[in-house]
């Protein structure tokens, strides 16, 4: 039993070490990510736009979609849902809106909301895992008060034993409160990006539909 006990422990601790690596690569991750989507600035942003309702003026659509698809361009939120628009620019405006707002959900925001789930999993489970290691450590130094008569020990070694069982609670909040302050800091990143992909989108179909309706193919 002694032996399971110790084998636990030491799993314990490789587990909240690859759970504090996992959520430092979500976060990582997912910071890369949204500013992959976004512009650098407001300045970007509406250089872009001036630049594709030049493009719409002479229904020069083609012209918008290698503008877009262009590497400097093609990461990004924006460019990408333009280009959609382009492809359904057929169909009414409102169709249109309704048909960005769900790519954006599908394709953008789905993909950051699965990282960041992954993120609430660790914050929840490393304080679980430090309080099993913490339980774990507190059996193994009741077996030996119990066997002291028999196998001798002092106070002292007791107390570095149950030191070391309460050392893994606090490593699993050493590992759940920076990712709580990470996964705020990741979920204001995600709602200025919605502002952002939501507010630039507005300024292109407010371009887009005169054109449309003008009979723009």
């Amino acid at each position: 039993m002694t032996v399971v006990l110790e084998f636990a422990g030491y799993a314990i601790y490789a587990g909240l070490a690859a759970s504090a690596l996992y959520g430092v690569f979500c976060v990582v991750l997912l910071a890369r990510r949204i500013a992959q989507k976004r512009f650098s600035g407001r300045n970007a942003s509406k250089q872009f736009l001036d630049d594709v309702r030049a493009k719409l003026k002479n229904k020069d659509f083609d012209g918008i979609n290698e503008m877009c698809d262009s590497p400097p361009l093609w990461s990004k939120a924006v460019p990408q849902l333009i280009l959609v628009a382009l492809r359904h620019r057929h169909r009414p405006v409102k169709k249109i809106r309704q048909i960005l707002a769900e790519q954006f959900e599908r394709e953008i925001l789905a993909d950051l909301e699965y990282r960041t789930s992954w993120v609430a999993t660790i914050v929840k489970s490393a304080p679980m895992l430090g309080l099993l290691g913490t339980v774990t450590g507190m059996i193994n130094a009741f077996a030996k008060i119990a066997n002291m008569e028999q196998t001798g020990g002092s106070p002292g070694d007791l107390a570095g034993e149950i030191s070391f069982a309460l050392f893994t609670t606090a490593a699993g909040l050493a590992v759940a409160i920076p990712l709580v302050l990470a996964g705020a800091m990741i979920h204001v990143r995600i709602g200025k990006l919605q502002d952002a992909v939501q507010e630039d989108l507005g300024e292109f179909l407010d371009s887009f539909e005169p054109v449309v309706a003008s009979g723009g193919k």
